[in-house]
């Protein structure tokens, strides 16, 4: 074996946004794409000679070629052991808790979270530090502005590493260990939940469906509700990762999960229903014939923390992105704890998690975690809430629309318009930028406007500054349109609309949510200008 030094040139599009690298798989399978990152990030974040990393992916199309590159370019830079998932898969959720347990250096995730996959799907990679959290600004800026120089890379000159079989190997001087994926996963959730508690639960007449929509999560979710917990062999459904996802779009939301939406609101509907997304960090809740709103979610896991174990001593706060209603704030408010709202990106979250100022956080975005890992954990909340089912020994209807009772309802919505033409969508965002010193006071029927700003955030930590994190247009019944572009696609730009209308009358609380939300839709149509500037009549999904 040996290190063959590669000439190569910059490529100018390998920016990293907040979830690393996302684009075509074609992109990545471009001559030095793949190697070009790689190597800017091995050059960015530090000596790694004779550190652990740890390594894998979700499964999706070019996930094993690029384990093989990675691994190539890692033992060429001196790296002293790999943990690389069996067969290339690790959740992003398990990979956290991996470099954790292990105190790795960092971690290299492939995936492109929820977007498709196949030949002509997305691709992704992300750089994760040692406390197991996405790469902070200054880190992600300096691969970037690596990539943008860079003339070389390293790379060993082997055959190809066999990932399929468990235990350690030699390459070169590295030392590649392939690990059980679920193992230590699994473990860490047993020093959280009640397991003998969930396991009489589903060993009952409680019966649950779970959707891994042929992602990430699929192993897990076998290993742990059907092996494990005794659940019947078949309440995990499309549980094998494939290539492609099964031709679907792994992105847990009442659209793209449909096949587990109709199972939940058909005849004979379990009890309890949950499907993850593409790398295993976001969850979708049902109850029979019922939907929990992300939002909701975090609010009632916040409200019963203390039913679950790993969680009994309470909570040292909470924390919610931006667009994420307000309703776990009111949960915060009324047992004595902060809540703090971040921009969009589970980084800002870590900060607050280390920082022990927070304990449980979670995005509107399907994403909801705690301090046991730094980033979101689909499967983690699954378990949060059959834990909290076993402990009050009610249905998931009950237990929100109970907590509605205690905290009122905050009737939520987002609409989203994917891949729009990009001009027009940041004419769009521009153009309500330049409306809000007008908006403050103005009355909208029988809205009249409180603030409105394009949200910025001080971080409590380190005192970093974000600006323009999405345009805040408040009302002073405590409703609130956001309007902000999304950065997760790679094609043209996602538009997402959020609408939030708080109702503290039980009897007001069984509206459905586009109703009740009706005043704020015409409103934000007519502000923002929506069909006129993007010639969308409609959202592309609704949730």
């Amino acid at each position: 074996m040996s290190i063959r030094k590669v000439s190569t040139t910059p490529l100018s599009d390998q920016k990293p946004g907040t979830s690393g690298l996302r684009k075509a798989v074609k992109a990545f399978q471009q001559p030095h794409y793949l190697e070009n990152f790689v190597q800017s990030i091995f050059d960015s974040v530090g000596d790694l000679r004779g550190q652990t990393l740890v390594v894998g992916g979700d499964g999706r199309y070019y996930n094993r070629p690029a384990i093989q590159i990675i691994l190539k370019i890692a033992a060429a830079n001196g790296i002293g052991r790999i943990k690389v998932g069996q067969k290339g898969i690790l959740s992003t959720p398990a990979t956290s808790a991996i470099i954790r347990k292990y105190q790795a250096i960092g971690g290299i995730i492939l995936s492109a979270s929820h977007n498709p996959g196949g030949p002509n799907g997305d691709f992704g990679v992300k750089y994760n530090i040692s406390n197991g959290g996405p790469a902070p600004e200054k880190v992600t800026e300096a691969i970037y502005d690596r990539t943008k120089v860079i003339d070389s890379y390293q790379i060993l000159e082997a055959p190809d590493v066999d990932i399929e079989t468990l235990g350690e190997s030699h390459l070169g001087e590295t030392v590649i260990e392939v690990i059980d994926s679920v193992h230590d996963y699994q473990e860490l959730m047993e020093s959280l939940f009640d397991f003998d508690r969930i396991h009489q639960l589903l060993s009952g007449n409680f019966r649950i469906s779970i959707d891994a929509l042929h992602a990430v999560a699929g192993p897990y979710a076998h290993a742990i509700f059907e092996q494990r917990l005794g659940a019947p062999v078949g309440t995990v459904q499309n549980g094998t990762p494939l290539e492609d996802f099964g031709g679907g779009h792994p992105d847990p939301n009442l659209v793209y999960a449909h096949d587990l939406v109709d199972i939940l609101y058909g005849e004979n509907a379990p009890d309890f229903g949950a499907a993850f997304d593409g790398d295993g960090d976001r969850n979708m809740i049902l109850g029979r014939k019922f939907f929990v709103t992300p939002s909701d979610s975090l609010a009632v896991l916040a409200a019963n923390a203390k039913l679950v174990p790993g969680y009994s001593s309470g909570l040292a706060g909470v924390a919610r992105s931006m667009p994420t209603s307000q309703a776990v704030d009111r949960v915060a408010a009324q047992i004595g704890i902060e809540s703090y709202e971040t921009p969009t990106g589970w980084k800002f979250f870590g900060n607050l998690l280390d920082a022990r100022k927070a304990t449980l956080c979670g995005e509107e975005s399907f994403g909801t975690g705690s301090n046991h890992i730094r980033e979101k954990d689909g499967l983690w909340a699954v378990l949060f809430w059959l834990n909290i089912l076993a402990v009050r020994q009610q249905s998931v209807e009950q237990i929100v629309r109970e907590h509605w009772q205690t905290y009122g309802r905050n009737y939520y919505s987002r609409h989203d318009y994917e891949e729009i033409e990009t001009a027009p969508a940041n004419t769009l965002i521009e153009r309500l930028r330049s409306l809000l010193p007008n908006l403050k006071g103005k009355q909208f029927g029988n809205y009249q406007v409180e603030y409105s700003d394009d949200f910025s955030y001080t971080d409590p930590v380190d005192g970093s500054i974000s600006e323009k994190q999405g345009v805040r247009i408040g009302f002073t019944d405590g409703s609130r349109i956001v309007v902000r572009l999304s950065g997760t696609g790679t094609q043209g730009a996602t538009l997402r609309v959020y609408l939030e209308s708080y109702e503290p009358d039980p009897a007001k609380h069984d509206l459905d949510p586009q109703q009740a939300l009706a005043p704020l839709i015409t409103i934000v149509e007519e502000i923002a200008q929506i069909r006129e500037l993007t010639g969308r009549e409609q959202p592309t999904v609704i949730t």
